[in-house]
């Protein structure tokens, strides 16, 4: 069961009259890239919010965000400071009349301003630490079920794609069976047509013919290709957070197409590793996304 590195969870909650909302979102990444933005009242918390991300999600681009805020209203105790006030009230008033203007939105401009409006902050040696930790873990565990969601679409792809390049190397190994004895009969038309012309040694001919036909065959690369399709289906489906591994495997596949590529000398062969390498650098793309 693979997970995908795309993820989101969220959870609210409340306990001694404090609303605590968690939100977490996680991306592709090749390590662990965590960006935390928490109140300050809950700073001596991030080493610990840090190590239950770490263990939980393992590897990503993690944004956590958590908000805390006073769950009754009625009870919550906004000051104003009225000297600011006024003076931003002023200030707004004799720019508008200045630039013409007849705003009748300053009283809102002046509460909006900075340090006018302030609400009672948060006691930290009052905080329910063990909600907001288990907060954090509800809304992990949100993340880590949306992952395995896309996983398993991200796995019915790539199981796929390799089916696909499987395909293709049973064509190749079709073509594979002619090839040979295609460019031994090519070979020797062009050596009866000059014959009569030129004197050949039938042996040397052999032995650069069969020299020739080695360096051109791809038994060997056939052979490696399909270990590495099977290695990458059994991973797949037995191995968890393997998208790193199945990087390095996709790697060796595509090392053995392109040197099937290179030694086919046969134009059928050559469209099917065409397909096979876009089939392939598909693998590669939803690879990156495997946690």
């Amino acid at each position: 069961m693979q997970q995908s590195m795309t993820g989101y969870g969220r959870n609210e909650r409340t306990s001694q009259n404090l609303l605590i909302k968690t939100e977490i979102k996680a991306l592709n990444s090749k390590f662990l890239d965590f960006s935390p933005r928490v109140p300050k009242e809950l700073q001596s918390m991030e080493a610990e919010i840090r190590s239950i991300v770490t263990e939980m999600l393992k590897r990503g681009k993690i944004m956590l965000s958590i908000e805390l805020e006073n769950a009754d209203s009625s009870n919550l105790d906004v000051q104003i400071d009225e000297l600011k006030f006024k003076a931003y009230y002023e200030k707004f008033s004799a720019l508008t009349k200045e630039v013409a203007d007849d705003s009748t939105e300053l009283v809102k401009l002046a509460l909006q301003a900075p340090d006018v409006v302030k609400q009672q902050e948060i006691d930290p040696e009052k905080l329910p630490i063990k909600e907001i930790r288990e907060s954090l873990k509800e809304a992990i565990k949100q993340c880590i079920s949306f992952r395995k969601q896309e996983g398993d679409a991200l796995q019915i792809k790539l199981a796929d794609y390799i089916a696909n390049i499987r395909d293709g190397l049973l064509k190749i190994a079709e073509f594979d069976e002619s090839r040979s004895e295609n460019i031994r009969s090519r070979l020797q038309k062009n050596l009866d047509e000059i014959k009569d012309r030129v004197q050949v040694d039938e042996n040397r001919f052999e032995q650069e013919l069969i020299f020739y036909l080695e360096r051109l065959d791809i038994s060997e690369e056939k052979v490696r290709l399909r270990q590495h399709l099977d290695y990458f289906d059994e991973v797949l489906k037995n191995e968890k957070d393997a998208g790193k591994k199945l990087g390095f495997i996709s790697q060796e596949i595509g090392r053995e197409i392109n040197t099937i590529g290179s030694k086919a000398n046969h134009a059928e062969i050559q469209r099917t590793v065409v397909n096979m390498k876009d089939e392939l650098e598909k693998i590669k793309e939803q690879s990156l996304n495997i946690l």
